[in-house]
């Protein structure tokens, strides 16, 4: 069976871009489960379409996002992406923390009487 996702791999993509605007190909590709090729194309096709801004620093490229870009279906073109991607990584961070299990008081750990 075939698994498939809401998002697709140019939102994947470009999720991972909006968290770390530095980060590398090969990163975003093992992140997304894609090409390291398959990311490049997605990050030139991004940038064709002006949602996201390269620049060069030193040998590494440096991407800001265009979050006030709508997106492209009719379904949804009135709505920026910045709508999804912060709700993504916002949703990410407030994540809670796993609960360690609750301590008993010490009377809540006493044997109890047994009435009768």
């Amino acid at each position: 069976m075939a698994t498939w996702t809401f998002l697709t791999n140019h939102a994947h993509v470009l999720l991972c871009v909006w968290e770390d605007s530095e980060a590398r190909v090969r990163d975003i590709a093992t992140r997304v489960g894609i090409t390291e090729r398959a990311v490049q194309r997605i990050l030139q096709e991004l940038e064709s379409e002006q949602y996201l801004h390269r620049e060069r620093v030193g040998r590494r490229n440096r991407y800001r996002v265009r979050a006030d870009r709508p997106f492209r279906h009719p379904v949804e073109d009135h709505r920026p992406v910045s709508l999804l991607l912060d709700l993504i990584v916002r949703r990410k961070a407030q994540r809670p923390a796993p609960r360690a299990p609750a301590r008993r008081s010490a009377r809540a750990r006493a044997p109890r009487a047994r009435a009768r």
